[in-house]
């Protein structure tokens, strides 16, 4: 009898944590600079949203490659990530925005980013056109602001650049991008909008190092070379039931600047799910993944 009663307590064990398992909330977010950048970033976030939900949040840092089979396999409940891969996990998986990311720079608030094309101060490169035939960098294929948002201008402008550079390697991470070209191992690279800002403010270089090409002058406080995007969204997963979605949009819309959440992130919060179809348009015109056809 006492097996039994020993085993019973057991079974009531496991089934007691499998359901406290269950209950935890996990959220992937790519980490574009790396996990611990991430988790420095916005660990905060999930601290809030336990807080707030009453339930414990967690967050998981992911690398490019991973942000899919984690979708597919149901094994995050949200996504934090660029806006191109929104739209692919959207499109394949039906996975839903319910809140866009509100940067923050210089006190002030930004929906879009964008891409920037680099090279090095003294470099004799000037134009797009210039870069044709020279080894270029980009973050990873995937990444929209360091990779597809400069895929797409160097195309309008007759460059392709699957076929006329003489290299065209990922670099993994931002940093990675901007090191290179800055060591001279690569002639040019982009990465997403307010990359270079945040390396000068953590003293990892100078913008006087780099020159941007195509730049657009305008009341953006970042430099760039590309038009602007809607950014990142928070997106449930399909397996989210519409009430917990709606619960964790809520939360995150709640966030202010004075909140250790928005400080750490260094946004100025969150704004309902913006319009993505610019994202949809960018994959079309550069037919990559579910929307090369």
């Amino acid at each position: 009898m006492k097996k039994i009663g020993a085993a019973f307590l057991g079974l009531v064990l496991l089934f007691v944590f499998a359901g406290a398992a269950q209950a935890e909330i996990k959220i992937g977010v790519l980490a574009k600079r790396g996990a611990t950048k991430a988790m420095a970033k916005w660990k905060a976030t999930g601290d809030y949203l336990t807080a707030k939900l009453g339930e414990p949040v967690v967050i998981i840092p992911l690398k490019f490659t991973a942000i899919e089979p984690m979708v597919k396999d149901g094994k995050i409940d949200f996504l934090l990530a660029n806006s191109a891969f929104y739209v692919e996990m959207e499109k394949k998986y039906s996975v839903k925005a319910i809140a866009t990311l509100i940067n923050s720079r210089d006190g002030k608030a930004l929906k879009e980013f964008g891409g920037v094309v680099l090279v090095r101060a003294d470099s004799p490169i000037q134009t797009l056109a210039d870069i044709k035939g020279k080894k270029f960098m980009c973050v990873k294929y995937s990444s929209f602001g360091g990779g597809q948002m400069a895929w797409r201008l160097l195309l309008d402008n007759g460059i392709d650049p699957k076929k006329d550079f003489a290299a065209f390697p990922e670099g993994k991470k931002h940093d990675n991008v901007v090191l290179a070209v800055k060591s001279g191992v690569m002639d040019a690279g982009t990465v997403r909008t307010d990359t270079l800002e945040r390396m000068v403010g953590e003293g990892k270089i100078k913008m006087a190092d780099f020159r941007v090409i195509n730049p657009i002058k305008d009341d953006f406080p970042f430099v760039r070379s590309t038009r602007l995007y809607p950014e990142w969204p928070m997106a449930a997963l399909a397996h989210v039931d519409s009430g917990k979605a709606a619960r964790v949009g809520d939360a995150l819309l709640a966030i202010t600047t004075s909140d250790d959440a928005a400080k750490k992130a260094k946004v100025v919060g969150w704004s309902p799910a913006a319009d993505y179809g610019p994202v949809r348009d960018c994959l079309k015109a550069i037919k990559y993944g579910a929307f090369a056809n």
